[in-house]
C-alpha cells in the first residue's frame, strides 16, 4: 500500500518542488513561464478537457451532479460576503477565495493519478463550477474590481479561450452522441492515441508552474491562514451538501466521491489575479493561492491513501 501512495503522491511532491526549484535557481525566468502556461493553456489542457468531456457519460447523474455544485458555488460565494468582515482590511476580494476551485489548472493532474485515464469522472464534478466562474464568479468579480471591459469584450475573449472551446466542443459532441459514435469507429484508436499524447504533459508542466509561483510574505502571513482556515471550513460543508444531495439520488459510487474531495480540498481559482483589479490585494490573493495550494497537496496524500483503501 505504501507503494501505491508514494506512485501517487510522489510525482506531485517532487514535479512541485523542481518548479520552486528551477524558480530559486533561475533555470528559466519569467518569459518562460510565460511560454509554459501558454503551451499549458492553448495546447496540452485543452486536449485533456476536450477529451474527458467528450467521453463522459451523459446521463441523469451528471446532469445532477453539475446542478448541485453550480449551486454549492453559489452557497459558497455567499458565504464568503458573509463572513468578509471578519477578514478587514482584505475583505474585498475574499469571498472570491471561499468558492470555485482549479480544476483545469491542477484538478485534473492530480485525478489523472489517482484514476488513470478515468478524467471524464472528475469533469462531472468540474463542469458544474466551470460554468459558474465563467458566469456568475466572473460577473461578479469584475463588478467588485475586475477589468474595465464592456460585456461585449468578455464574451468575445471567452469565446477565444482555447480551454472553454474545448470544454464546449467536448460537451456538445458527448450530448450529441458524435463522442460515443466516434468510439466504435476504427479510427478512434489512433484519434485517442494522438489526444492522450498532446495531453500526457500536462500534470506534469502545472504542478512545475504552479511551484514556480509560490510566493509568501511573513507580514502576510496571518490573514492569509485565517482565510485558508475559513475557506475549508466552507468547502467542508459544501463537499457534505454536495455529497448528501448527489448520492441520495444515485448510487454511491467511490470514483466519483474521491471527485468531490479532490475538487473541494483544491485552491480557489487561479484566474482571480488576472481578472482583478486588486491592486493593494494583489500579494494578499497571490499568497493565499500558494499556501492553499500547499494545503491541497497535503490533502492529496490523504485522499490518495482513501483511495487505495
Amino acid at each position: 500500500m505504501i507503494s501505491s501512495i508514494l506512485r501517487m503522491v510522489l510525482p506531485v511532491l517532487v514535479t512541485f518542488g523542481l518548479g520552486w526549484f528551477c524558480n530559486r535557481r533561475k533555470i528559466f525566468n519569467g518569459d518562460g513561464l510565460i511560454g509554459l502556461k501558454s503551451v499549458v493553456g492553448n495546447i496540452t489542457l485543452p486536449a485533456v478537457l476536450l477529451n474527458a468531456f467528450l467521453t463522459a457519460d451523459y446521463n441523469g447523474e451528471i446532469l445532477l451532479t453539475f446542478t448541485v455544485v453550480f449551486f454549492a458555488c453559489g452557497l459558497g460565494l455567499l458565504a464568503g460576503f458573509a463572513l468578509r468582515r471578519w477578514m478587514a482590511p482584505y475583505g474585498r476580494f475574499f469571498p472570491f477565495l471561499t468558492t470555485n476551485f482549479e480544476g483545469g489548472m491542477l484538478g485534473y493532474a492530480l485525478f489523472g493519478l489517482l484514476y488513470a485515464g478515468q478524467t471524464h469522472v472528475f469533469a462531472t464534478v468540474d463542469i458544474g463550477q466551470t460554468t459558474f466562474a465563467f458566469t456568475v464568479f466572473l460577473t461578479v468579480l469584475r463588478a467588485t474590481g475586475g477589468q474595465k471591459m464592456t460585456k461585449k469584450e468578455v464574451l468575445w475573449q471567452q469565446a477565444k479561450n482555447p480551454v472553454l472551446i474545448a470544454i464546449v466542443l467536448g460537451v456538445a459532441l458527448g450530448v450529441s452522441g458524435v463522442g460515443r459514435w466516434l468510439q466504435t469507429t476504427s479510427a478512434w484508436p489512433a484519434l485517442s492515441s494522438l489526444i492522450t499524447f498532446i495531453a500526457a504533459p500536462t500534470s506534469a508542466l502545472i504542478l512545475i508552474i504552479v511551484g514556480y509561483q509560490l510566493s509568501f510574505r511573513r507580514e502576510l502571513m496571518a490573514p492569509v491562514l485565517k482565510t485558508v482556515g475559513l475557506r475549508l471550513l466552507v468547502m467542508a460543508a459544501l463537499l457534505g451538501f454536495t455529497a448528501l444531495c448527489v448520492f441520495s439520488f444515485v448510487p454511491f459510487d467511490k470514483p466519483l466521491f474521491v471527485a468531490m474531495l479532490l475538487a473541494y480540498s483544491l485552491p480557489a481559482p487561479f484566474i482571480i489575479p488576472l481578472y482583478a483589479n486588486a491592486a493593494e490585494d494583489g500579494e494578499y490573493i497571490s499568497t493565499t493561492l500558494s499556501v492553499q495550494t500547499l494545503v491541497s497537496i497535503a490533502l492529496f496524500a490523504g485522499i490518495a491513501i482513501y483511495t487505495l483503501g
